[in-house]
């Protein structure tokens, strides 16, 4: 008598395993993604996937005795991209780029292999296109042919087969989500086959020392589709954003083995596919407006590169009895709070407003820097004065009022003047020794008090 099938159920959001169905993943606290997985068909093969390390069996090696010298870099065409990769492309990584649907994540692709082709042999991969559609769109972006080879599959079975074959340096495939595995029940997609192709596709880098890069979607809640652990077993995930009414693009590294991940890099869209923005904070402060109360420039840093941001507020009364709270761009939690302290530190009643936060360019302030850019932009609203055009604010904000210093005020303080910013709102404290530009006035304040007086 055969024994009888093991039934397990897994999580569509996290891939979370399960030997019971449940209302909500353990996991990740998702509510009715539990489903019961197929019962495996195929047998699992003891021997490794085809692509994957090849050669003799593997034994462990002294620290000292490792060599380091494969692990190469190269250029990738475009300076954005390698600032975000940390200086280029590392030789047998694997690299995800995820993104919303028309975001440019395969124009941006098929847009690098013009320069990669110059040196290396680059199989492209389409699950989604025909190559008669890849090779239209190639022309439209001015992408010569040479040494670039194009492949129309989504069986990985296949697709091994071209590798083994062609023998490329560089694999670009696009997407994850429309591979799939022979060996798996599973349908294109789903965790299951996610998990086998990535695995398959990181055995390919690792083994051969091939380069890949992978494509992958993003599901509603704008987090990577399928499951987490697909984070976990590539090198770099470099996250696509953008604003949908808006040509600029950003690109950032939330994962990076071989680099920092505060690194971002700015594009715009065109007619002709993305353009680098070698100058981000002149993009961004692009169509600023004159003499309108509610506005101000602050100077975050983005890795090694500061970036000016405008920040606006609109600061009006409240119609209901609780009053709203919006931002975009902007922590909302860290709004609110800045919000509390405005009123009790600073002496202007906006409990009873509607408030609304806004960073300009699609660009997401997260540091603690840009607190007195907020605080100013939102008593301009309420009090309907204008904060003087060539003035930017950098601060921390703390519960009590204060203004603390942040890290890397000089090459900040630089960025501005460069800019044409004549004054700047900076805490009295510094840590470590300050280099004043020529021509810029530098205004220090103890707290948003004596901040909100010398503007307002």
């Amino acid at each position: 008598m055969a024994p009888k099938a093991k039934r397990v159920f897994y999580c569509t959001e996290c891939g979370n395993e399960t030997p019971k169905w449940q209302g909500q993943c353990p996991a990740c606290g998702a509510w009715n993604t539990i489903v019961e997985q197929p019962p495996e068909v195929t047998a699992r093969k003891s021997s490794s996937p085809r692509g994957g390390f090849a050669g003799a069996r593997n034994h462990p090696k002294p620290l000292g005795e490792v060599e380091t010298a494969d692990e190469l870099r190269f250029a990738t065409g475009m300076s954005e991209l390698d600032r975000v990769l940390g200086g280029g492309a590392v030789k047998g990584s694997l690299v995800l780029v995820g993104g919303a649907p028309g975001i440019g994540k395969s124009t941006l692709m098929l847009q690098i292999c013009d320069s990669l082709c110059r040196f290396a042999k680059v199989l492209y991969v389409s699950g989604e296109e025909s190559q008669r559609q890849i090779k239209l769109r190639a022309e439209r972006l001015k992408v010569r042919g040479e040494g670039l080879y194009l492949l129309s599959e989504t069986n990985l079975e296949d697709v091994l087969e071209a590798v083994n074959e062609l023998r490329p340096d560089i694999l670009i495939v696009d997407s994850i989500q429309t591979m799939y595995n022979g060996d798996a029940t599973a349908s294109p997609g789903s965790v299951g086959q996610v998990k086998e192709c990535t695995m398959a596709l990181m055995q390919l880098a690792k083994g051969r020392g091939i380069t890949v890069f992978v494509i992958g979607h993003i599901n509603k809640e704008g987090s990577l589709a399928g499951p987490k652990v697909l984070e976990h077993m590539v090198d770099c995930v470099l996250l696509f954003e953008g604003e949908e009414h808006m040509s600029h693009r950003i690109l950032r590294a939330a994962k990076n083995r071989f680099g920092a991940t505060n690194e971002i890099g700015v594009f715009e869209m065109g007619d002709e596919g993305l353009t680098q923005v070698p100058n981000p904070s002149e993009a961004l402060l692009s169509g600023r407006p004159q003499d309108t109360p509610g506005t101000c420039v602050t100077c975050v840093m983005e890795g090694a590169r500061p970036v000016l941001a405008e920040i606006q507020a609109l600061v009006v009364p409240s119609g209901y009895g609780n009053a709203r709270r919006t931002s975009n761009g902007f922590d909302y939690n860290r709004a609110v709070l800045l919000l509390a302290v405005l009123e009790k530190r600073g002496g202007l009643m906006v409990n009873g407003c509607d408030a609304y936060l806004n960073v300009i360019g699609g660009l997401w302030v997260g540091e603690p820097a840009a607190d007195l850019a907020a605080i100013v932009a939102l008593a301009s609203s309420f009090r309907d004065k204008t904060v003087p055009g060539d003035l930017a604010a950098i601060g921390e904000v703390g519960l009590t009022g204060e203004l603390r210093s942040v890290n890397s005020l000089s090459q900040r303080l630089a960025e501005v003047r460069r800019l044409g910013f004549t004054q700047c709102l900076i805490p009295a404290r510094n840590h470590g020794k300050l280099i004043q530009p020529e021509g810029l006035q530098l205004i220090r304040v103890r707290n948003i008090r004596e901040a909100l007086a010398a503007l307002l």
